[in-house]
């Protein structure tokens, strides 16, 4: 990717929200409009978004079957993804399709139905990762969840 492809992906866009929209299968978001907020996509030549951000959230999704094939789809430049919004889902584990996207610095995963803690694990394979929800999960009540005055992310190997 060129410089001016990369500075025209930005954070700092408008997210692809897809949020609210009953979405059960992730291949559904290929038909579907994205909300509109107060500023207008970006998008590339080919009509993809240009965006780091995809918002996904209050939905009602299970599992993410697909989803690299459908932000590719989706966004003109998906690797630099660095904020996916999951939350209020109905997903039961981290599927390891996350950790594909190095340059995922926030995600939002509470409010979901998350058994285990050591789902958590799988992510210490994202480098960037800043900014992690997992609250309203049902992994809250496992004993570790919360160490008092304890907010480090999980181990990352060298």
């Amino acid at each position: 990717m060129n410089k001016r492809d990369y500075m025209n992906t930005s954070v700092q866009e408008p997210p692809l929200d897809y949020s609210f929209r009953s979405i059960h299968v992730i291949q559904d978001l290929v038909n579907e409009e994205p909300r509109t907020g107060l500023r207008p996509l970006k998008r590339s030549k080919s009509g993809k978004s240009l965006t780091q951000s995809l918002w996904l959230n209050n939905n009602v999704l299970n599992d993410l079957r697909d989803f690299n094939q459908v932000a590719s789809q989706l966004l003109e430049h998906p690797e630099n993804l660095a904020w996916i919004d999951l939350s209020f889902n109905d997903l039961t584990s981290i599927d390891p399709v996350l950790t594909t996207f190095f340059n995922l610095s926030v995600l939002y995963l509470h409010g979901n139905s998350i058994q285990h803690l050591g789902e958590v694990n799988k992510l210490a394979l994202l480098p960037r990762l800043r900014s992690l929800t997992l609250h309203g999960n049902p992994m809250e009540e496992e004993k570790g969840y919360r160490v008092p005055g304890s907010v480090e992310m999980p181990h990352r190997p060298p």
